[in-house]
Protein backbone atom coordinates (compact mmCIF):
# COMPACT_ATOMS: atom_id res chain seq x y z
CA UNK A 1 0.00 0.00 0.00
CA UNK A 2 1.36 3.37 -1.28
CA UNK A 3 1.58 6.24 1.94
CA UNK A 4 -1.30 8.17 0.21
CA UNK A 5 -3.20 5.30 0.01
CA UNK A 6 -2.22 4.53 3.81
CA UNK A 7 -3.09 7.68 4.99
CA UNK A 8 -6.47 7.69 3.29
CA UNK A 9 -7.38 4.71 4.73
CA UNK A 10 -6.41 6.68 8.18
CA UNK A 11 -8.61 9.51 7.24
CA UNK A 12 -11.26 7.40 6.82
CA UNK A 13 -10.87 5.69 9.92
CA UNK A 14 -10.50 8.96 11.61
CA UNK A 15 -13.38 10.65 9.94
CA UNK A 16 -15.97 7.87 10.58
CA UNK A 17 -14.60 7.62 14.23
CA UNK A 18 -14.73 11.19 14.71
CA UNK A 19 -18.85 11.10 13.04
CA UNK A 20 -19.52 8.42 15.64
CA UNK A 21 -17.79 10.31 18.89
CA UNK A 22 -19.71 13.15 17.95
CA UNK A 23 -22.97 11.11 17.66
CA UNK A 24 -22.44 9.63 21.11
CA UNK A 25 -21.46 13.19 23.04
CA UNK A 26 -24.97 14.46 21.68
CA UNK A 27 -26.85 11.70 22.14
CA UNK A 28 -25.34 10.24 25.07
CA UNK A 29 -22.93 12.47 26.89
CA UNK A 30 -24.94 15.82 26.65
CA UNK A 31 -22.47 17.71 24.44
CA UNK A 32 -19.70 17.84 26.40
CA UNK A 33 -16.17 16.17 27.38
CA UNK A 34 -13.92 14.28 26.03
CA UNK A 35 -16.02 12.76 23.20
CA UNK A 36 -16.27 15.76 21.79
CA UNK A 37 -13.25 17.08 21.89
CA UNK A 38 -11.87 13.74 20.05
CA UNK A 39 -14.71 14.09 17.38
CA UNK A 40 -13.27 17.25 16.65
CA UNK A 41 -9.60 15.96 16.48
CA UNK A 42 -10.21 13.09 14.27
CA UNK A 43 -12.84 14.95 11.71
CA UNK A 44 -10.19 17.88 11.69
CA UNK A 45 -7.65 15.89 10.84
CA UNK A 46 -9.26 13.56 8.47
CA UNK A 47 -9.86 16.63 6.37
CA UNK A 48 -6.29 18.04 6.65
CA UNK A 49 -4.83 14.44 5.77
CA UNK A 50 -7.18 14.13 2.65
CA UNK A 51 -6.26 17.75 1.68
CA UNK A 52 -2.49 16.68 1.83
CA UNK A 53 -3.18 13.50 -0.18
CA UNK A 54 -5.15 15.59 -2.74
CA UNK A 55 -2.30 17.96 -3.12
CA UNK A 56 0.11 15.23 -3.36
CA UNK A 57 -1.49 13.51 -6.34
CA UNK A 58 -2.50 16.66 -7.75
CA UNK A 59 0.78 18.70 -7.75
CA UNK A 60 3.83 17.13 -9.63
CA UNK A 61 5.72 19.11 -7.81
CA UNK A 62 4.91 17.72 -4.64
CA UNK A 63 7.34 15.91 -2.21
CA UNK A 64 6.97 12.46 -1.24
CA UNK A 65 7.52 13.93 2.41
CA UNK A 66 3.64 15.19 2.36
CA UNK A 67 3.05 11.30 2.04
CA UNK A 68 4.89 11.00 4.94
CA UNK A 69 3.47 14.04 7.00
CA UNK A 70 -0.31 12.73 6.04
CA UNK A 71 0.70 8.80 7.60
CA UNK A 72 1.88 11.00 10.88
CA UNK A 73 -0.53 12.87 10.89
CA UNK A 74 -3.02 10.26 11.28
CA UNK A 75 -1.88 7.98 13.28
CA UNK A 76 -1.15 10.84 15.90
CA UNK A 77 -4.66 12.15 15.45
CA UNK A 78 -5.47 7.95 15.84
CA UNK A 79 -3.62 8.27 18.80
CA UNK A 80 -4.92 11.25 20.43
CA UNK A 81 -8.50 10.62 19.69
CA UNK A 82 -8.46 7.12 20.20
CA UNK A 83 -7.19 7.62 23.86
CA UNK A 84 -10.24 10.62 24.75
CA UNK A 85 -12.64 8.02 23.48
CA UNK A 86 -11.42 5.28 25.69
CA UNK A 87 -11.06 7.56 28.49
CA UNK A 88 -14.50 8.52 27.77
CA UNK A 89 -15.94 5.19 27.83
CA UNK A 90 -13.49 3.19 30.80
CA UNK A 91 -11.41 6.24 32.56
CA UNK A 92 -8.53 4.20 31.20
CA UNK A 93 -5.74 5.47 28.40
CA UNK A 94 -4.50 3.39 25.40
CA UNK A 95 -1.09 3.65 27.67
CA UNK A 96 0.43 6.46 29.80
CA UNK A 97 0.56 9.61 28.01
CA UNK A 98 -0.92 8.59 25.34
CA UNK A 99 -3.04 11.63 24.71
CA UNK A 100 -0.25 13.68 25.68
CA UNK A 101 2.08 11.97 22.78
CA UNK A 102 -0.33 11.94 20.09
CA UNK A 103 -1.25 15.97 20.48
CA UNK A 104 2.91 16.45 20.33
CA UNK A 105 2.99 14.13 17.17
CA UNK A 106 0.46 16.14 15.74
CA UNK A 107 1.77 19.49 16.82
CA UNK A 108 5.46 17.81 15.33
CA UNK A 109 3.23 16.86 12.33
CA UNK A 110 1.96 20.35 11.19
CA UNK A 111 5.34 21.83 12.11
CA UNK A 112 7.27 19.16 9.13
CA UNK A 113 4.47 19.85 6.71
CA UNK A 114 5.73 23.64 6.95
CA UNK A 115 8.75 22.27 7.05
CA UNK A 116 8.41 20.43 3.53
CA UNK A 117 6.82 23.58 2.37
CA UNK A 118 9.34 25.69 2.48
CA UNK A 119 12.34 23.20 1.99
CA UNK A 120 10.60 22.37 -1.51
CA UNK A 121 10.61 26.08 -2.41
CA UNK A 122 13.88 26.81 -1.22
CA UNK A 123 15.15 24.11 -3.79
CA UNK A 124 13.16 25.26 -6.31
CA UNK A 125 15.14 28.71 -5.98
CA UNK A 126 11.77 30.67 -4.76
CA UNK A 127 11.46 33.09 -1.79
CA UNK A 128 9.91 30.69 1.20
CA UNK A 129 6.55 33.92 1.01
Amino acid sequence: MRRTELALVLAGLLGAGGVADGALAAHVAGGSGPLVDASKIMLTHAAAITGLVALRRAEPTAFGAVGIVAVAMGLAAAVFGGDLTLFAFTGSHLFPMAAPIGGSALIAAWLALVVVVVAGRLRRGEPPT
